[in-house]
């Protein structure tokens, strides 16, 4: 039976979320593997590709950079042209980006059925872009695969039971796979001439904390007032702001602020693993920092991973200069770890639940035309 998926990805995170499964899943049917083009820059994109044993997508979009409704409807309009063209018998999408919303709406007004990778997710703060990215995709969706229990018993407070699968989490799944990959192959530590555990990894993207001055200005005036090393990793967006608002000469001038280019994702496991703390407002890094035992200091005031600092490996400070620099300072893990985020195998778990359902609603259809009037 000739089944055919769409796996729909735009930006980082969602690269390496589609990695260990998309392998699994080219195991049992046909994947069409279409990049937005949301991260366009090498470093932010092409590299991973490279790095993750991904192949070359069979469409990129070139949609780029723009406004929330630019970027999104750019998305929606090009995605539906795959969509009309490759009749899938299902979509996939990953996350909370505009890739994943775009996604999921131009699936479902096709009648396409839909699967979200990291359903259920909430940080509760509907001035997110991502959380209304998050609640509507979820709404769209015929499958929702969640990575915790905390995922699923968000969905069922707003009504959402069917079709819901608790899953583990694909990022934990790529963590085991990739982190043994990048001991092996990362020379970033030696590169940078770093020492294991003498520096802190700073990663910031967020609009929250890139486009407001006051914001950004809170994180920056406590990188450079601690007396720890810090290497902090540029995203495009946050230099362009840095700039904007005259902060970058402050880091720059610092004794003890590196700035560093975006990295590859194997390097980028290294700084992470080998980090004395981690000061983020990436959802993925955290949990990274979670699966890597590093602490994690969130410049966020909620955090969709709320379970992370439940169990007292992560702290939320917002971007409050203060508060960031008495988490440097005094921040450590409260307790042991246990096993929020599955067992390393959630990529097979989901594609054996996709591959029934595929195969089912496909078997349906074809009963249905072969009994329809016009088949006679």
């Amino acid at each position: 039976m000739g089944l055919k998926i769409v796996s729909i990805v735009g930006a980082r995170p969602q690269f390496i979320k589609a990695a260990p499964l998309s392998r699994v899943l080219r195991e049992k049917m046909k994947e069409i593997f279409v990049h937005t083009g949301q991260h366009y820059d090498d470093n932010m994109s092409r590299i991973f590709f490279t790095e993750l044993g991904l192949t070359e997508p069979d469409y990129n979009l070139g949609v780029g950079s723009g406004t929330h409704g630019y970027q999104t409807g750019a998305m929606l309009e090009r995605i539906e042209e795959v969509l009309i063209k490759e009749k899938p018998n299902f979509v996939l999408v990953y996350g909370d980006t505009n890739s994943t919303l775009a996604g999921a709406l131009a699936a479902v007004k096709l009648h396409i059925p839909i699967g979200h990778i990291e359903a259920g997710l909430r940080s509760f703060n509907r001035t997110m872009p991502e959380e209304i990215n998050r609640v509507l995709t979820d709404r769209c969706a015929s499958m929702l695969f969640c990575p915790t229990e905390t995922a699923v018993k968000n969905l069922r407070k707003e009504g959402i039971t069917q079709g819901v699968y608790l899953t583990g989490d694909v990022m934990y799944d790529a963590a085991l796979q990739f982190g043994k990959i990048a001991e092996k192959r990362s020379t970033i530590l030696s590169d940078l001439g770093v020492t294991p555990k003498t520096y802190l990894l700073c990663t910031v993207h967020r609009v929250n904390s890139t486009d407001f001055y006051d914001n950004l200005k809170g994180i920056v005036q406590a990188l450079i007032e601690t007396e720890e090393a810090v290497l902090f990793s540029l995203h495009p967006r946050t230099k362009k702001f840095l700039k904007t608002y005259g902060l970058i000469e402050l880091l720059k001038n610092s004794s003890n602020v590196r700035l560093i280019d975006p990295v590859s994702y194997l390097d980028m496991i290294q700084l992470e693993k080998h980090a004395k703390k981690i000061l983020t407002d990436s959802g993925g890094v955290q949990k990274e920092a979670y699966f890597y035992k590093v602490p994690c200091i969130t410049l966020r005031e909620e955090t969709e991973w709320i379970e992370t600092v439940k169990e007292g490996w992560n702290i939320l400070v917002g971007t409050d200069s203060k508060k960031i620099l008495q988490a440097i300072e005094t921040f450590l893990p409260s307790s042991n770890q246990s096993t929020l985020f599955g067992d390393g195998h959630a990529s097979e778990k989901i594609v054996d639940l996709l591959y029934d359902y595929v195969r089912s609603v496909s078997e349906k259809d074809q009963q249905w035309k072969n009994s329809s009037p016009q088949s006679h």
